[in-house]
């Protein structure tokens, strides 16, 4: 799965020449954290909820609320915008992705293509919801969990397996639980796994859990 499956093409932007208050009002009336900025539909820069914060009075300032509305209304957003951006392009891969905002510890990415023309977002919702699509977290059937030896040729033999009861395979998920070992976790399309379960058994794999959902 790549960027341009998940990222949102509905972009809410700012001008670098609009108030920090329009930029205050846009986030509350859409709940976004963060907005690019942008310059003939190129990005520019990003303006965050917590650069608003550091640059707004506080609550125990002297400045009437006049005073601040005032000030608010005469900041620009190209005053306090963030110029280094990082970005991702709409062919990057969705788990590369997943790295960067993990990494930077930040809420989304920008997506651009050719001259920093914006043409999406992707935010950590985005990133949730790609990765529950992976897992099949939400799909009926029956999620099987076995601890495997770390070896050539496992998942292979446990999908010959599965293929003489013909089931489908929609999802395999396989992690390193401890040195030689593996737990997979295979979803599959259907709830009727008894005989295949017992036959797993009997080659000896390990059944951690099996959970149907329909």
């Amino acid at each position: 799965m790549y960027v341009k499956n998940r990222m949102n093409t509905n972009v809410i932007t700012i001008t670098e020449d609009a108030s920090i208050s329009k930029a205050f009002n846009l986030m509350m009336e859409h709940g976004y954290s963060q907005l690019p900025v942008v310059r003939d539909g190129k990005l520019v820069g990003l303006v965050t909820e917590k650069v608003l914060t550091e640059v707004s009075p506080s609550k125990a300032t002297s400045l009437s609320v006049y005073e601040i509305n005032y000030l608010l209304s005469k900041t620009k957003v190209k005053d306090i915008m963030l110029k280094e951006v990082i970005t991702v392009n709409p062919d990057m891969l969705i788990e590369e992705a997943a790295v960067l905002l993990r990494s930077n510890d930040i809420g989304s990415l920008p997506v651009v293509i050719e001259n920093n023309e914006l043409v999406g977002i992707l935010t950590r919702t985005d990133i949730f919801d790609a990765f529950i699509e992976f897992l099949g977290a939400n799909d009926p059937g029956t999620r099987i969990s076995l601890e495997v030896k770390d070896e050539l040729g496992t998942l292979a033999d446990i999908a010959s397996i599965i293929k003489q009861y013909g089931i489908n395979i929609q999802h395999v998920s396989n992690y390193s639980v401890k040195e030689g070992q593996s737990e997979i976790i295979i979803r599959l399309n259907t709830t009727e796994v008894d005989d295949l379960v017992n036959t797993l058994q009997n080659r000896g794999y390990h059944i951690l859990s099996i959970i149907k959902k329909n």
